[in-house]
């Protein structure tokens, strides 16, 4: 189900809009299993988990991180960042371990 106010073009659901100082508030929730090593082993699969995520917003880098597999299964990013403006489009990016990527993109509020 999803929450008022997400809108999903990909699978990670994003919520960004600029305070009253001009700061953005980023939260982002992917929607990813996550399977670590050990998990896998267990569940006998494959691990894969996000191993890369970037945030852009007008081309311009402004959240970036290198992940491992100890993040839990759907993982919820927060940040925040300045320079941006409401209507703006944030894009938030992520690759795993298999080599699949999603891309989803929502306005700034």
């Amino acid at each position: 189900k999803i929450k008022k106010g997400y809108k999903m073009a990909g699978t990670t659901k994003i919520k960004a809009k600029i305070d009253k100082n001009g700061v953005c508030e980023v939260k982002a929730l992917a929607s990813h299993d996550m399977l670590s090593y050990q998990e896998a082993e267990r569940a006998k699969k494959e691990a894969n988990f996000i191993t890369y995520l970037v945030a852009k917003v007008g081309g311009k880098v402004v959240y970036e991180v290198s992940s491992s597999q100890f993040l839990s299964k759907d993982p919820y990013f927060k940040f925040s960042f300045t320079g941006a403006k409401a209507g703006d489009d944030i894009e938030i990016t992520w690759k795993d371990l298999k080599g699949n990527s999603d891309t989803t993109v929502e306005k700034i509020k």
